[in-house]
C-alpha cells in the first residue's frame, strides 16, 4: 500500500485534484487549481513548490533548489504525459508558466513569468504550429517578462537559451519577490504574516493569442465593485492574460465573448456559478480561450470594494451559503468606516469642474493634490499631504505610492486592471481609463476623485457626513449583530453610553461586564465586540 503524501515529506506537489494539502501549505493558486480540478472543470495540468520551500530558499537559495530539482523534472515529465507536449523541444513543444501563489492573496505584488522554454526550436515549432507572427509574439512576451522579473532589468541582460535554466531562474525569482519592496510595503499594510512564503506555480500554457476564437479575460462571479448578483468581468480577444491585468491595453466587458463564441460564454458562465457556490464567495477567474477551448487559469476569492462587502455578505446570507456569523466575518469595522466617508451632494459635485471621466474602479470619495510622480507622491504624504495618485497605468512597483495616496486616476486599463484591484483591496477611490494625456493634464492641481460616479472634478469639495442608519444596508447587518455580539449597541436609549466606537472603550465595556450600550457607531461596536470574543476563543483553544 502505498504512502499518503504529507506537508511534511512532500515539497512538490501535483496539482491534479487530489492533493490532500492545506491552502497555507499550496498557496491560494494552487489550492484553487487543485480545486478546479477535483470538480472536474477545464484547467490546464499544474504543480506546485509549496510554502514549506520558500523558507529554505532564503536559508540557503542554491541548496533548497537543487534538494527539489528532481522533484520538479519529475512533475515536467508528468505535464508533458498530461499534455502530450514535450518541453523545450518540438514538434509539439510544452510551454509553461511559473507563478507567485502566497495563502494570503496579494495580487501582483509578485513575479510572474510566461511562455517558459522557449528557444530558437520551439520559436520554430510554434511558427508551424501557429503562425510566425504567434510564435514571434510569444517569444517577445517571454523574454520581455524574463528580462524584468528575473533578470531585474539590467542591461545587456542575455535570456539563456536553455530551457532548463530558465525554468531554475524563474523560480528563484519568484521566491525571491517574496521579500520585494513592494511584496513587503502590501504585507505591512494588511497585517501578514513575513513568515509565510509563497508557493511557486508551474502550469502548462494555452494560447489567447494563438488564432482566431483565442483571447483571455478575468471574471467575478459577482460584481466586486457595487456588490450586484451578476457577473462582471472583461475579455480581450487575441490577447493573454498579462495583458488585462496590466491595463495597458483596451478590453472590452465580458458580454462581448457571448456574442463571439456563445457556447464558450455558456460554459464559462456555468463555471462561475459553480464556483460561486462551493466556496460561497464571490469568485475572481482568470480564463484563456484558445481555438474555442475554454481554460480556467485560476479561482480566488475577490478582492472587493466596501460597498461590495457590505451588500455581497448579507447577500450570500439571503442565499443560505453563509451564516449571520460568518456575515459578520465579512465586513468589517474599516469597510463601515470607509461607507461613511463623507461624500458628495448631486449640486456640488455637478457645480464642479469635470476635469477627466473613466470607469469607476473603486467607490468613495476623496480629495488632494495630483502626482504622477511615485518618489514625489511619497514624498509629499511623508509631510502629511493629501495626495492623489494619477499615472498613466499603475504597476506592482508603484504598490507604495497607491498606499500612501487617498486615490488613484489612470489613463489606461479597465475594470481588471492592476490599479482597479489593487485600488479595491486597499480601499482607495479609484477612476480609471481616463483617456490620454489625463496624468499631464492633471498634474500640481488640487482635484477631487469620484470613485462612485468615475470622475476627477476641480478643487478640493465640500462633502456631507453618512450615519449607519442612512445606509438599509448597515440597519440590516446591526440588527444581525445584535443577535450573536457579546454587547449589543444601539443609536440612543437609557443605557450606558460609550464615548467612542474604539478598540479601548469596547475593550472596557466587555470587561465590565456590560451587554447593551449606546454607542455613536453601533456596528462598528459590535464588529469589535464579535472579533475580541473570537481571539478571546481561538487563544483558549491554543
Amino acid at each position: 500500500m502505498s504512502k499518503i503524501p504529507n506537508e511534511a515529506d512532500t515539497l512538490v506537489v501535483t496539482l491534479d485534484g487530489r492533493a490532500s494539502f492545506t491552502r497555507m501549505a499550496l498557496g491560494n493558486k494552487g489550492y484553487g487549481i487543485d480545486s478546479m480540478r477535483r470538480q472536474g472543470l477545464p484547467v490546464p495540468p499544474a504543480f506546485c513548490i509549496t510554502t514549506e520551500v520558500c523558507a529554505k530558499f532564503f536559508a540557503d537559495p542554491q541548496r533548497c533548489l537543487d534538494e527539489i530539482w528532481n522533484d520538479v523534472r519529475d512533475k515536467m515529465t508528468w505535464l508533458e504525459a498530461e499534455t502530450s507536449r514535450t518541453f523545450g523541444c518540438g514538434p509539439r513543444p510544452l510551454l509553461v508558466s511559473v507563478r507567485s501563489g502566497a495563502a494570503q492573496s496579494m495580487p501582483g505584488m509578485m513575479g510572474t513569468v510566461l511562455d517558459l522554454g522557449i528557444d530558437d526550436a520551439v520559436e520554430g515549432a510554434l511558427a508551424v504550429a501557429g503562425s510566425e507572427e504567434f510564435a514571434r509574439d510569444t517569444r517577445e512576451c517571454f523574454n520581455d517578462m524574463y528580462r524584468r522579473i528575473v533578470l531585474g532589468g539590467a542591461a545587456g541582460a542575455q535570456v539563456p537559451a536553455d530551457p532548463w535554466a530558465q525554468l531554475r531562474g524563474a523560480i528563484e525569482a519568484v521566491f525571491t519577490s517574496w521579500k520585494s519592496p513592494r511584496a513587503i510595503s502590501y504585507r505591512a499594510h494588511h497585517g501578514l504574516d513575513d513568515d509565510a512564503g509563497t508557493a511557486v506555480i508551474v502550469q502548462a500554457m494555452v494560447f489567447g493569442n494563438l488564432a482566431r476564437e483565442s483571447g483571455t479575460g478575468v471574471l467575478f462571479s459577482r460584481n466586486p465593485i457595487t456588490g450586484s448578483n451578476e457577473p462582471f468581468g472583461e475579455w480581450l480577444a487575441n490577447g493573454q492574460g498579462e495583458d488585462v491585468v496590466s491595463g495597458n491595453v483596451d478590453v472590452q466587458p465580458v458580454a462581448a465573448l457571448r456574442e463571439e463564441q456563445p457556447v464558450v460564454y455558456q460554459q464559462l458562465m456555468a463555471a462561475a456559478r459553480s464556483l460561486d457556490r462551493s466556496a460561497a464567495d464571490v469568485q475572481d477567474i482568470e480564463f484563456t480561450v484558445e481555438q474555442g477551448k475554454l481554460w480556467l487559469l485560476q479561482t480566488r476569492n475577490a478582492k472587493r470594494s466596501a460597498q461590495a462587502a457590505v451588500r455581497l455578505a448579507l447577500q450570500l446570507r439571503h442565499e443560505g451559503l453563509i451564516d449571520d456569523a460568518e456575515a459578520l466575518r465579512r465586513v468589517t469595522p474599516t469597510h463601515v468606516e470607509t461607507l461613511l466617508s463623507p461624500a458628495l451632494q448631486p449640486e456640488t459635485r455637478l457645480a464642479a469642474k469635470l476635469l477627466a471621466s473613466g470607469l469607476p474602479a473603486c467607490p468613495g470619495v476623496v480629495s488632494g493634490k495630483a502626482y504622477t510622480d511615485v518618489d514625489e507622491a511619497l514624498d509629499a504624504a511623508d509631510e502629511g499631504e493629501d495626495v492623489i495618485l494619477v499615472r498613466v497605468a499603475t504597476n506592482p512597483d508603484d504598490v507604495q505610492g497607491m498606499l500612501a495616496a487617498r486615490g488613484i486616476v489612470t489613463e489606461i486599463g479597465g475594470a481588471t486592471s492592476h490599479a482597479a484591484v489593487v485600488s479595491r483591496e486597499i480601499g482607495r477611490p479609484a477612476v480609471v481609463g481616463c483617456g490620454a494625456g489625463v496624468a499631464a493634464a492633471l498634474a500640481g492641481k488640487l482635484i477631487t476623485v469620484d470613485g462612485d460616479e468615475g470622475e476627477v472634478r476641480e478643487g478640493v469639495l465640500e462633502r456631507t457626513a453618512w450615519s449607519e442608519t442612512d445606509s438599509p444596508d448597515l440597519a440590516e447587518l446591526a440588527e444581525i449583530a445584535r443577535g450573536i455580539s457579546p454587547i449589543r449597541a444601539h443609536a440612543s436609549g437609557d443605557l450606558p453610553i460609550l464615548a467612542d466606537a474604539s478598540a479601548a472603550a469596547v475593550a472596557d465595556a466587555l470587561a465590565a461586564g456590560q451587554v447593551d450600550v449606546v454607542s455613536p457607531h453601533p456596528l462598528t461596536t459590535m464588529l469589535i465586540a464579535l472579533r475580541m470574543n473570537e481571539d478571546k476563543k481561538g487563544l483558549a483553544n491554543v
